[in-house]
């Protein structure tokens, strides 16, 4: 049978929900410390965020109210990483992966591992797929477009990288490592990388726009290519 593997940041879920979910955890942290409500910082942070994106915004919101120090900023990136989020699939998402809930379902996903566990387990994920790669476990120079843990998805089915379809929405770094290797590749167009144009080496083999394009139709005709 053959094997679907999903992305999860902007794939399965709005990965800027996860970023407004830590700016609340660091919010109700900040509040007492700045004397001010929680739901004005973090409306403050979402704020900046759009405005400048979010690598300063903590360092700004305490610079704003005359408390900026570097372990105050260390303190909010900490509650911001170990925070538990609040998170649901898109609609989609969710329609999809019980589509396919009798198929062999895997996730890959980069970025800092503890959080990635989080976000997996607050959407309970778990439950709908045989198991869950964090490729930071297995060390960074392992993260995508490194094709390690999708050769492990082949040795764990026994299928070849001919019988896996990978789903991601960044083609950046999704599917330059794997595609020279068989594997089949879609690429939803949602998300930061929704609009980024690529070359023949780092686009899918197909774009949807939801997966509830991706079918058991589409799944044979990508095969079969």
């Amino acid at each position: 049978m053959p094997v679907l593997v999903f992305d999860l940041d902007d794939t399965l879920y709005p990965e800027l929900s996860y970023v407004h979910s830590g700016f609340r955890a660091v919010a109700a942290y900040l509040s007492p410390l700045l004397r001010q409500p929680p739901e004005m910082l973090a409306a403050g942070m979402v704020a900046e965020e759009a405005a400048h994106g979010r690598g300063q915004v903590f360092d700004d919101v305490l610079r704003q109210h005359g408390r900026w120090s570097k372990t105050l900023v260390a303190a909010c990136l900490r509650t911001y990483r170990q925070h538990l989020p609040t998170l649901a699939l898109y609609p989609d998402a969710e329609r999809c992966l019980k589509r396919f809930g009798a198929w062999p379902l895997y996730l890959v996903t980069d970025g800092h591992k503890e959080v990635q566990a989080r976000k997996v387990a607050a959407m309970s994920v778990p439950t709908h797929v045989r198991h869950a790669y964090l490729t930071n476990r297995y060390g960074r120079h392992r993260a995508k477009p490194n094709p390690h843990v999708f050769e492990l998805i082949c040795r764990r089915e026994g299928v070849l990288p001919t019988q896996v379809i990978y789903v991601g929405d960044n083609p950046r770094k999704d599917f330059v490592g794997i595609k020279p290797l068989g594997f089949r590749t879609v690429r939803i167009l949602r998300g930061n990388y929704a609009h980024l144009e690529a070359d023949a080496a780092h686009e899918a083999h197909r774009r949807i726009h939801t997966l509830d394009e991706l079918t058991e139709e589409m799944v044979a005709e990508l095969l079969a290519s």
